[in-house]
């Protein structure tokens, strides 16, 4: 089992990646949201300066954030620094969509993208398109060293695995057509069901995962989650466990809420009472700002907080049972737990840290009673 160190990208989030490095953590993964966050690159520039073996991925990069070409172009450049460390993860947007009152990406477009990507980080020629009139191009990294005998700007040479995002089947099928592996939310619910999926898929392309550290038609999983270790007398209630952790299990309501009163989510998360329950609070909590918000900007209040904090009040809608479905407990809770998780497929466990503060606690913690214990 491998394990990351989840970043909602602050720009000097590199402290905390390297004290991960160094207390065991194989991975640092990025989180890309433009609205929410620092510039996902910069953050990931400034991590891969200061450290030299972990890892570093976006998790993940939305497409309609920079064209094909930029996105490629950024992944080589960070590779550049840290040789061989770099993962680009991809997916079709959650509030990198939702905060401008937008949907995630349609497969057909979340498709396109990442052949393009992938190609451009292959050295190959890829034929860009642009507008509605569909403009056709072909784009190479005209400076590499494969196409230019150039070395300073990009390096491609060293393999940049992309891992696509997916929850439901048609994002799974596209993962066995077209990822080096595969990224998947809510702990390990939906891993038993989405492997054969993904498996069968690669097999019809005729993809294999060998090289990014799968095994044949079996992806490298990774399961982005949360935790917290508990200290002596502490409940998954405690003060400090709900702040560490809680800002991380709100957002599949605010997607709910999306689904039913917003303009962007097609998540595909439904539950019509509780959606109700969080609209009749943010309706109060605009309401109540100065001046209140507009019925047509509420998405944006919904989205505050997104992974870092939780908004005042928000702390009804984080219940024990939310709280149960993150890695949150006792050293030997965690482990046992992860030993389930590995024993379904799973390879990776992206640890998200609402902050810098969280982070701390999450790295020393988790260094101690879970991975030295391993």
């Amino acid at each position: 089992m491998d394990y990351g160190i989840g970043i909602p990208s602050y720009i000097d989030a590199w402290r905390e990646v390297k004290a991960a490095e160094e207390a065991g953590f194989t991975h640092a993964w990025f989180y890309d949201s433009q609205l929410i966050y620092s510039d996902v690159w910069a953050t990931m520039a400034l991590a891969a300066h200061h450290t030299s073996k972990i890892q570093l991925g976006t998790l993940v990069a939305i497409p309609s954030n920079r064209i094909a070409p930029v996105t490629a172009a950024a992944a080589a450049s960070i590779n550049k620094i840290a040789p061989g460390r770099v993962i680009l993860g991809l997916g079709t947007g959650y509030t990198g969509r939702n905060t401008m009152g937008l949907p995630a990406l349609t497969m057909k477009e979340f498709a396109e993208y990442t052949a393009q990507v992938k190609g451009l980080l292959a050295g190959e020629d890829v034929l860009f398109r642009e507008g509605e009139r569909e403009r056709k191009r072909w784009i190479r990294l005209m400076h590499s060293k494969a196409n230019s005998g150039r070395d300073e700007f990009f390096n491609i040479e060293d393999p940049i695995p992309v891992m696509l995002a997916a929850n439901g089947p048609r994002g799974q099928k596209l993962v066995g057509e077209l990822g080096d592996g595969w990224i998947t939310t809510g702990r390990s619910a939906g891993v038993p069901k989405g492997l054969p999926r993904v498996s069968a898929s690669a097999e019809a392309a005729g993809n294999s995962f060998d090289h990014a550290g799968g095994q044949g038609t079996k992806p490298y999983v990774t399961v982005l989650t949360s935790s917290c270790v508990l200290r002596e007398g502490e409940t998954l209630l405690s003060e400090r466990v709900i702040r560490n952790v809680g800002p991380t299990l709100v957002p599949g309501v605010h997607a709910m809420w999306e689904g039913a009163y917003g303009p962007g989510a097609n998540l595909g998360m439904e539950d019509a009472d509780l959606a109700g329950e969080f609209d009749q609070y943010i309706r109060q909590y605009g309401d109540q700002k100065s001046p209140p918000t507009p019925d047509d900007r509420r998405y944006l209040d919904a989205h505050e907080g997104h992974y870092v904090y939780l908004k005042q009040g928000e702390e009804q809608f984080v219940s024990p049972e939310l709280m149960a479905r993150s890695l949150t407990g006792t050293g030997d809770d965690i482990n046992r737990r992860l030993d389930e998780m590995e024993a379904i497929g799973i390879d990776n466990v992206a640890l998200s840290a609402v902050d810098r503060w969280a982070a701390q606690e999450l790295i020393a913690d988790f260094s101690e009673e879970v991975i030295k214990r391993r």
